[in-house]
């Protein structure tokens, strides 16, 4: 795997797509850090009571499966696969769910 310049210097990437810049730990990131076809399983969902409530709403609840489609051309807003519908989430939002990489 090819290195990335992370927080803490240098780490390598937790997967092998071009287009994710996770470079943390493999264990848990955030969903906006994951790369246009990464996939992931929720394991937790923070933010304030109202933005967590429609997380968990639209289907974020721990152990659903979650695809990034695709991003906008700026970046923001990000596409999901979740549950068999897409849907869309601001950086922010999207920074508010962890999630582990499935393999």
């Amino acid at each position: 795997m090819e290195p990335v310049v992370g927080v803490a210097g240098l780490m390598p990437k937790t997967c092998d797509l071009s287009g994710c810049d996770h470079s943390g730990p493999i264990e848990t990131c955030q969903l906006n850090k994951l790369g246009v076809g990464c996939r992931g399983m929720v394991v937790a969902v923070a933010g304030d009571g109202e933005l967590r409530r429609r997380l968990l709403e639209m289907g974020f609840c721990n152990g659903a499966c979650v695809e990034v489609v695709r991003r906008a051309p700026f970046g923001d807003p990000i596409e999901f696969k979740l549950r068999g519908y897409h849907l869309s989430l601001r950086d922010e939002q999207a920074a508010q769910v962890c999630v582990t990489r499935d393999a």
